[in-house]
C-alpha cells in the first residue's frame, strides 16, 4: 500500500478545516520579514500556524526528523515564537483521525 505524500495530508487537513466551517488558513504563508521561512497554514491575524509534521512514523527518515533537520526547524519556530506566533504541530496519523482539526478548532475558537 503507497503511503500519502505530505501534499496529500496537508489537502486533507485543508478539507477538514473547510468541512468543519472554520475560517480559512492561508497556505504556504512566508511569515519572517528577512527569511523565506513558511508554515503550512496560518491565519496570520491571530498568529496561529499548524505544521504537518511526516516521516514521524515511517521507516524512512524525512528531512525534519533527521538532527540537523530538527535543528532547523527548532530555528524556524523560535524566530516565530520571537514574532509571537502559536504554532501547532501535527504528525499525520492526528490528521487522519481528525485530532488535528479539533485542536485547531478549538483554539481558534479560544482566541475569537
Amino acid at each position: 500500500m503507497r503511503q500519502a505524500s505530505i501534499k496529500q495530508h496537508e489537502d486533507h487537513l485543508a478539507f477538514q478545516i473547510s468541512a468543519l466551517g472554520l475560517p480559512k488558513p492561508e497556505r504556504e504563508f512566508v511569515f519572517h520579514p528577512a527569511r523565506k521561512w513558511r508554515f503550512d497554514f496560518a491565519w496570520p491575524l491571530i498568529k496561529v500556524a499548524a505544521e504537518v509534521d511526516g516521516g514521524t512514523w515511517g521507516k524512512k527518515k524525512s528531512g525534519h526528523t533527521t538532527g540537523s533537520g530538527f535543528a532547523k526547524d527548532c530555528k524556524k519556530g523560535h524566530a516565530a515564537a520571537i514574532l509571537g506566533w502559536r504554532i501547532l504541530h501535527f504528525p499525520t496519523d492526528q490528521i487522519k483521525n481528525g485530532q488535528a482539526v479539533l485542536v485547531i478548532e478549538e483554539i481558534l475558537k479560544e482566541i475569537k
